[in-house]
């Protein structure tokens, strides 16, 4: 049986890695590190199968519970655990920089002390900037870092230092960038289910700016299969870029949404943009296809009708995070409460 150790497992993309793993290997078990803060869910993992998967509270900033945590016979560690909200890094960049750098390091110094063979970094497309709107341009691994927000700058200094750990030290590093995922599990502060939740509920749609961002969209569990192949098929020391070639403007997701649903487009309300927002991402996803013989297997379309079933099948679980702590986030960042007063 092979070990995987697993941070940020109770969260969206991990804890959905942490089920296809179980489902698709057999002799796999996974110790999950998760520190259970806002984004994380314990209700991410019911109904796992308890003797190949092993849940443990810590904190990745923490190097005494990362050390007791992690096991010497541990094959690999994927590292999902990250402060992801852009517009949370703005009011406040001090605990991204805590855990996206300084975490990253404190697995970093662990997998060389219990000579974990292989560490895979989870980043994001964001570190590589944003692409001019009108042109035929596209992020690739050779595309230089040139992040525009604190959440981007704190992933890519994240990158700097995995890529330090393998030059410096020899650590078996892998460094994954994707573009957004959705699906279902997402916590609603991200577009697709915060967009969701409030057309169920018949609220407005807070769409920034004039809604042509544009972001290139994959579904989650094909982000996820790209992850295993790279822990798998990928060269150490290398980095892949993970794109499903599905670039879509904001204002054209939320449209979708509101047609899935038979909602009116008169529930989108226009806010002020945020803070210097990005305007394009586009991924060019050749050297994953080519090198790891990865392709998408869920189209737009069939991915946001299992994203929207999700959700309606789950308003219990919406519900309670909509009534936590996030109602009062909510309320200060979009100027309105839940439910649209």
């Amino acid at each position: 049986m092979k070990t995987i150790f697993i941070t940020g497992g109770a969260g969206f993309i991990g804890s959905t890695f942490v089920r296809l793993i179980l489902e698709e290997t057999s002799n796999v078990e996974i110790i999950n590190f998760d520190a259970l803060t806002y984004a994380g869910n314990l209700e991410n993992l019911n109904g796992l199968d308890k003797t190949r998967h092993k849940f443990i509270k810590g904190d990745i900033t923490k190097r005494e519970e990362v050390f007791d945590a992690l096991p010497e016979k541990a094959e690999a560690i994927f590292n999902f655990a990250a402060e992801s909200h852009v517009d949370r890094s703005i009011n406040s960049a001090s605990e991204f920089v805590l855990t996206n750098v300084l975490g990253t390091q404190v697995l970093l110094d662990a997998a060389r002390a219990k000579n974990i063979r292989r560490f895979v970094q989870i980043s994001t497309d964001e570190v590589q900037g944003s692409l001019p709107e009108d042109s035929n341009l596209f992020f690739t691994e050779d595309s230089s870092l040139k992040p525009n927000s604190p959440y981007a700058a704190s992933k890519a200094a994240a990158e700097h230092f995995v890529r330090a750990a393998h030059e410096t030290f020899g650590v078996g590093t892998i460094i994954t960038r994707c573009g957004n995922n959705y699906g279902g599990r997402q916590f609603p502060e991200k577009l697709i289910p915060l967009m969701i939740a409030n057309a169920m509920n018949d609220e407005p749609l807070p769409v920034y700016g004039d809604g042509k961002n544009v972001r290139d969209w994959i579904f989650v569990e094909d982000h996820c299969r790209a992850i295993w192949l790279a822990y798998e098929k990928g060269k150490s020391g290398e980095s892949y870029n993970i794109g499903a070639r599905n670039e879509r403007q904001n204002i054209e997701v939320v449209k979708s949404i509101l047609d899935a649903l038979g909602k009116p487009h008169s529930l989108i309300k226009f806010v002020t943009d945020r803070l210097g927002h990005d305007r394009r991402y586009a991924i060019d996803a050749t050297k994953v296809e080519n090198e790891l013989g990865w392709k998408p297997q869920t189209t737009w379309e069939e991915g946001l009708q299992k994203t929207i079933r999700w959700y309606q099948e789950n308003q219990d679980w919406v519900n309670r995070i909509r009534n936590g702590a996030y109602r009062d986030y909510y309320k200060n960042h979009y100027r309105m409460e839940v439910g649209g007063k």
